[in-house]
């Protein structure tokens, strides 16, 4: 990973405890970690909820590998769906 390096730049706290990191950086999550007493340091971050975390374990990555590679061998197909309801409810 390259690391960026500029040169330190003097922002000012505002009174409603605000600082501003520049108009590239808005809207993006970052994580504050306050390191000691006045040194902090903030790394931008993406945040996963967790009730989309298991979208990124390797089992459903598998699952969608395989999901996908199904429906290119399995090009899409007309559908009758009065035959389909009739199968349904158990009309045959």
């Amino acid at each position: 990973m390259s690391r960026a390096t500029t040169q330190p730049s003097v922002k000012v706290i505002g009174a409603n405890g605000q600082i501003s990191l520049g108009k590239h950086y808005a809207g993006r999550q970052v994580l504050v970690e306050e390191q000691e007493p006045g040194v902090w340091l903030i790394r931008t971050a993406t945040i996963i909820p967790d009730n989309e975390s298991w979208l990124h374990q390797p089992k459903a990555a598998t699952d969608l590998q395989n999901a996908l590679s199904w429906a290119q061998t399995n090009k899409p197909a007309e559908s009758n769906l009065d035959s389909m309801l009739e199968k349904l409810s158990g009309e045959e």
